[in-house]
């Protein structure tokens, strides 16, 4: 919901542009961070008095007078042109060449850069300084807030009645920014409190401070939640009751960004109304985010109350999980041996050695791949692992069997196949591969030969000069030949340009 407010749209980044924002925070991660991040306070400080554009020494400047007021600035006399140039390079400020404060040719020959932070990169440091501003204890819900989000929608209903184009645009302006600080508030606020609630570090004597103030805060929240949230239901259709779309006309030819157009602003006060709505109104099959948060809250007071009784009864039993672990600890210190040790460890955390078996169903495709070891069925485990633990051995060599019959029929087989393929080499070699179509045997026959010719092929200048190819049975050339040759198969033409095949029996004449 958050991010329908702030208008947040990474997720419809690609992967480049990720990687070019994601550079905007490398100023973090080298060895003096610490060091950029005051070259970036020291811009930030010369930004706020309208100075867009620094040199070195403006931002030296801006340096020593900040190092009046704190002591962990560095000293950076040396090495700021070099920091400036790195922080140009990733993006987080743009570098530019002004020759007019050249003062003298000399300054002029040299590169006079001025800086000024970049959009993105100036964000990218505000919310860095967020992150190190942020305080655990800054942590809360602001219940005052429904009051003046009631007022908003009612005064921004008799705007748009009375047609006041300028109050459309600060009522929708104003209730974006208060949804936005209600939203980051609440969020931080939750998050916060699940830390404490679920941290197995909480400070006990932290805790039962406050509880009281805690559990005043979000029933305090949640009464005025419940008061409100029917009269905003009933203010955002007034709203609507209005015209929507004339409102979001209205809010957007007020809209002064002369960055978008017409379109693009109308879409973005639509977005953001549409936003606003899912918050306060619910639709069949869907609860408001303002009922979100309303559960949730009531989640954490539960949370809260169960924490409390959990640090009460420990306290007045004087045993609880953190005095238990320093007890073990003291057994298992004063043990005799480190097998004792080991031994008493083991049985408080129930750490035992586990025995695994399993192994693969004769069917594999009868059990599906997501079933459970539960619900598959079992499959029979030879009684070795089960027993030892030891995998079962192959056990004695079986006698090997000869089948003679098998034998001779697969030497039958092999003596017709060899039969077919020299009476086929022999019929290649009286008739010849060209000017007829080659049947099946004759066309694997002169393959294999073709094969073994290119493997034997001769080349002289870079061109194929000679080739060929034998069995026991025939001898093939490949023989130059300007127009060429071509084989007719059964399976289509086969070409050889600048070749033609010439077939020779080992017993008798040849044939082209």
């Amino acid at each position: 919901m958050a991010d329908s407010l702030d208008g947040s749209r990474a997720l419809d980044l690609d992967a480049p542009a990720i990687g070019d924002r994601f550079r905007l925070f490398n100023f973090t991660r080298r060895d003096d961070h610490v060091a950029y991040l005051w070259v970036l306070r020291a811009m930030e400080r010369l930004r706020a008095v309208h100075r867009v554009q620094v040199d070195g020494d403006d931002v030296m400047a801006a340096l020593r007078d900040l190092a009046l007021v704190h002591d962990e600035v560095p000293q950076l006399d040396t090495g700021l042109r070099s920091r400036l140039d790195a922080l140009a390079d990733d993006g987080i400020i743009h570098r530019l060449e002004d020759a007019s404060r050249a003062g003298t040719l000399e300054r002029y020959r040299n590169r006079q850069s001025v800086y000024q932070f970049s959009e993105l990169g100036y964000r990218a440091f505000v919310a860095v300084e967020d992150v190190l501003a942020a305080r655990v204890r800054d942590a809360n819900l602001s219940r005052l807030v429904f009051s003046d989000i009631l007022d908003d929608l009612k005064a921004l209903a008799a705007a748009n009645r009375t047609g006041d184009q300028e109050q459309v645009y600060r009522r929708l302006s104003r209730l974006n920014q208060v949804m936005e600080d209600m939203v980051r508030r609440s969020a931080q606020f939750h998050v916060t409190l699940n830390q404490i609630v679920n941290s197995t570090e909480t400070s006990p004597e932290l805790f039962l401070r406050y509880k009281n103030a805690l559990l005043v805060h979000m029933s305090d929240f949640m009464a005025e939640l419940d008061r409100y949230l029917p009269r905003l239901d009933r203010a955002v259709r007034d709203v609507e009751a209005t015209g929507v779309n004339t409102m979001l006309v209205r809010a957007a030819d007020a809209d002064d960004r002369p960055f978008l157009g017409t379109v693009e602003r109308i879409e973005d006060w639509k977005r953001r109304w549409q936003a606003l709505r899912a918050w306060f109104t619910s639709t069949p099959g869907q609860e408001s985010g303002a009922a979100d948060l309303r559960r949730a809250t009531r989640a954490a007071v539960s949370g809260v109350i169960a924490l409390l009784r959990q640090l009460t009864e420990a306290q007045r039993g004087g045993v609880n999980r953190a005095s238990e672990l320093r007890h073990l600890a003291q057994w298992i210190c004063n043990a005799p041996d480190e097998d004792a040790a080991y031994a008493l460890a083991s049985a408080a955390f129930n750490v035992g050695s586990a025995r695994h078996l399993g192994g693969a169903h004769d069917d594999v495709e009868e059990i599906s791949s997501s079933a459970t070891w539960w619900d598959a069925p079992g499959i029979e485990v030879a009684l070795t692992p089960f027993r030892t633990g030891r995998q079962a051995g192959p056990g004695l060599p079986q006698p090997v069997r000869s089948d003679t019959g098998q034998r001779a029929d697969l030497r039958r087989r092999q003596i017709a196949v060899r039969a077919a393929e020299r009476a086929a080499a022999e019929s290649l070699a009286a008739r010849g591969a060209h000017d007829r179509v080659l049947d099946e045997a004759e066309t694997r026959v002169l393959m294999s030969l073709l094969t073994r010719a290119l493997e034997a092929r001769s080349v002289v200048a870079g061109r194929l000069k000679s080739g060929s190819g034998s069995d026991d049975t025939v001898l093939m050339r490949l023989v130059p030949d300007v127009k060429g040759g071509a084989v007719r198969t059964p399976h289509g033409m086969l070409h050889l340009p600048g070749f033609a095949l010439e077939i020779v029996s080992r017993s008798g004449r040849a044939r082209g």
